[in-house]
């Protein structure tokens, strides 16, 4: 039997296994007990045992998670509108600016992606406020962004308060971006029969 055909016959195999799971009345997982001829059943990889693991380990934290009240927005979403709106406002006052020709020094800026950019982060501030899944995922882009940049302009400080400033930033948008995670996994369960 070549290389491939074995393969195949294994993962044909590892199918049946998964097709002949049947939910016990408890909630674990049992498998069938049935051997096909004079072959036993193969003992579970590592694979699927980290894989089953790991399954388990996400049905106990999605149980613990509690849905959305009607109108409800968790506290780290709040935090995100608010600094959404905070970045907004002063890139918008930037890109208003620039459009009616002030400069910051020698620096000159183009309005346009400025003003893009303030569109984009005023509708993700009213979507957090919404409480709604693309926004916050969104938020959550801009921060990873954030946390980049940061990481990498710690590289090149030239003095002490920038190099404060540039860890401040690094460490808020970091702890902002872990609480967020599981915002988003409340604002993606479904909302609860009473509501």
């Amino acid at each position: 039997m070549s290389d491939r055909e074995r393969k195949r016959v294994e993962r044909q195999k590892r199918k049946r296994r998964t097709a002949e799971r049947v939910e016990s009345p408890n909630g674990d997982a049992a498998t069938a007990t049935t051997t096909e001829g004079p072959e036993t059943p193969e003992a579970e990889t590592f694979q699927e045992k980290m894989s089953r693991r790991y399954e388990e380990r996400n049905d106990e934290a999605r149980a613990k998670l509690e849905p959305l009240e009607r109108g409800e927005r968790p506290k780290a979403v709040t935090i995100g509108a608010v600094v959404s709106t905070v970045l907004a406002i002063t890139i918008s006052v930037q890109g208003v600016l620039s459009l009616l020709g002030v400069s910051a020094g020698e620096a000159t800026t183009r309005p346009a992606p400025l003003i893009l950019f303030a569109a984009v982060l005023w509708a993700m501030a009213v979507g957090m406020w919404r409480a709604r899944y693309w926004a916050v995922l969104g938020f959550q882009t801009v921060l990873l962004l954030m946390m980049l940049a940061s990481a990498f302009g710690l590289v090149v400080v030239n003095s002490l308060l920038q190099a404060v400033g540039t860890t401040l930033l690094l460490l808020g948008s970091g702890a902002l971006f872990y609480f967020m995670v599981r915002a988003m996994a409340r604002i993606q369960m479904p909302s609860s029969p009473d509501a």
